[in-house]
């Protein structure tokens, strides 16, 4: 008997649905930082056994989109919810539980199984963060609070507004819960053939590794609407026993957003092409020699023929 099917992981941004992916595939395939939308692309990774096959996917955090591509990312998010043998949706300890409710409610609908995740609760004992307050905080503070009770709590929400699916408190970062999660997805995988040859990881190129690490280095290195403005395309790819040459376009949509990006006498870019070199050395376990350019592409975020080619196509 042979068991395989897609895990799909969605819920709003920052709640860590990257850090658990990669800690449930045991590899980096999730760029992750502390910003919200830093994924935009629905990434799979593989897990492997003789007896087993499971496909997870990663999936952009639900939002209302304001431009076309943010209607591009909860379209990725979305399409997570078609091919689905098994739900995993993300939570954390300090959301509104009814932020978004629209997509709450597709999953509310679906009859396959969820996982409800509750994340982050490592931090119960802790006051949330500036950024994670957010204006409708669950509850009061929850470090002025018993962690039993306040995660209590927060689970009895939960049940009420997913009363099918099985909730699970786990701490992605520090591997809290995540033996016991990969246990039960196990358990409710059907039976079926392998979707991907065995010694598969993922469903995206080398390039496309190459393009997200660039633009990590981008989002923990520059603040505002820089980050979101920016795309990442390999131009090069070129790789031999030893070494390999990449040159790599950083597309912004503006001239000020091309100097900034740049800095004064190219000392910003070349702090990010020296820490993207530095990871893709350790991701492809070779020399690399990293050529990095800046471009202006105006409005490339709302012009639909522009994110064709960038690949934000989710069809």
């Amino acid at each position: 008997m042979h068991k395989a099917g897609f895990v799909n992981i969605v819920g709003n941004p920052n709640v860590g649905k990257s850090t658990l992916m990669n800690q449930l595939v045991g590899e980096r395939i999730s760029i992750a930082t502390f910003k919200a939308q830093t994924t935009r692309h629905r990434i799979m990774g593989i897990v492997n056994t003789d007896d087993m096959q499971i496909v997870f996917s990663d999936t952009p955090g639900v939002l209302k989109p304001n431009y076309k591509l943010q209607e591009s990312m909860l379209a990725f998010s979305e399409s997570a919810l078609q091919d689905a043998d098994v739900l995993l949706y993300v939570t954390d300890v300090v959301e509104n539980p009814e932020k978004n409710m629209d997509f709450l409610e597709k999953v509310q609908k679906m009859s396959i199984p969820v996982l409800l995740l509750i994340n982050k609760i490592d931090s119960l004992a802790s006051p949330p963060s500036k950024e994670r307050r957010g204006s409708e905080p669950l509850c009061a503070p929850l470090h002025l609070e018993d962690p039993g009770e306040a995660l209590a709590r927060i689970v009895e929400k939960w049940h009420g507004l997913l009363p099918n699916a099985e909730i699970l408190p786990i701490s992605a970062k520090n591997k809290f819960g995540t033996d016991l999660l990969l246990k039960r997805i196990q358990e409710l995988l059907p039976e079926s053939p392998a979707y991907f040859d065995k010694d598969q990881l993922t469903d995206k190129p080398a390039r496309f590794f190459v393009s997200e690490i660039i633009r990590e280095k981008i989002l923990l290195y520059y603040d505002k609407e820089i980050p979101y403005s920016v795309e990442v395309v390999v131009e090069r790819f070129k790789e031999t026993e030893k070494n390999i040459h990449i040159n790599a376009v950083i597309y912004v949509e503006r001239d000020s957003q091309k100097g900034i990006i740049i800095g004064h006498q190219g000392v910003a870019l070349k702090k990010v092409s020296t820490e993207a070199r530095k990871t893709l050395e350790k991701f492809f376990a070779k020399p690399i020699y990293l050529e990095t350019f800046v471009k202006v592409n105006k409005d490339w975020r709302s012009n639909q023929r522009e994110l064709d080619a960038f690949g934000y196509n989710p069809e």
